[in-house]
């Protein structure tokens, strides 16, 4: 019963700033882009190369699982935020995933 509450409030991903986040995804075989934003959020701008799966959508977890779990996903979103709960939601589905801390201001130019 610990482990299982435990799992609730750990976290399962890791938080990557800017440079050691484009780092890792150059250095990752195989490695996924994941924009996390809205649809109207990732038409205004995009990092090159990356996917957009909306977090707020209703088929987000559908899309999700549909996903190869033997890929490593890097997420990002504007701020960071909504990438997190991506992550979160996506380690606890058995996929390795980073984040973006501090979306995408964050990404180095």
């Amino acid at each position: 019963m610990f482990t299982f509450l435990k799992s609730l409030f750990s976290k399962n991903y890791d938080d990557l700033r800017g440079e050691a986040f484009k780092r890792q995804f150059s250095s990752t075989s195989g490695a996924v882009l994941l924009d996390v934003r809205t649809p109207s959020e990732f038409a205004s701008g995009k990092i090159r190369g990356a996917l957009n799966v909306d977090v707020m959508s209703a088929t987000f977890g559908t899309r999700i699982a549909a996903l190869d779990k033997h890929k490593t996903y890097f997420v990002y979103c504007r701020s960071g935020s909504r990438s997190a709960q991506a992550c979160k939601y996506m380690a606890a589905q058995g996929y390795k995933v980073y984040n973006l801390a501090g979306g995408m201001s964050a990404w180095p130019k």
